[in-house]
């Protein structure tokens, strides 16, 4: 199975989930896949907002959202030496 880097599109976006990280590399079949690992492990504020108290819709959703983030094949990630 590939790995796959997901990153924003642009730098600055504020759903990011995790600031000071380029990207997130992770395995996956192809990169619809990789998007979906990304999207159900960072859904974004866990009840949405007042306004839209939808789960998984609020503040830092990327879901719905294909041109905000590249999927890019790329290879393993080096292990962790923290």
């Amino acid at each position: 199975m590939p790995w796959y880097a997901v990153r924003p599109r642009d730098e600055a976006d504020p759903r990011w989930p995790l600031p000071g990280k380029v990207e997130i590399v992770l395995k996956a079949e192809n990169p619809e896949s990789a998007r979906t690992k990304f999207e159900a492990a960072y859904p974004s504020q866990p009840f949405g907002s007042p306004a839209l108290s939808v789960p998984n819709a609020g503040v830092g959703s990327f879901r719905g959202d294909a041109d905000a983030l590249t999927v890019t094949e790329t290879g393993e990630p080096p292990a962790s030496r923290d």
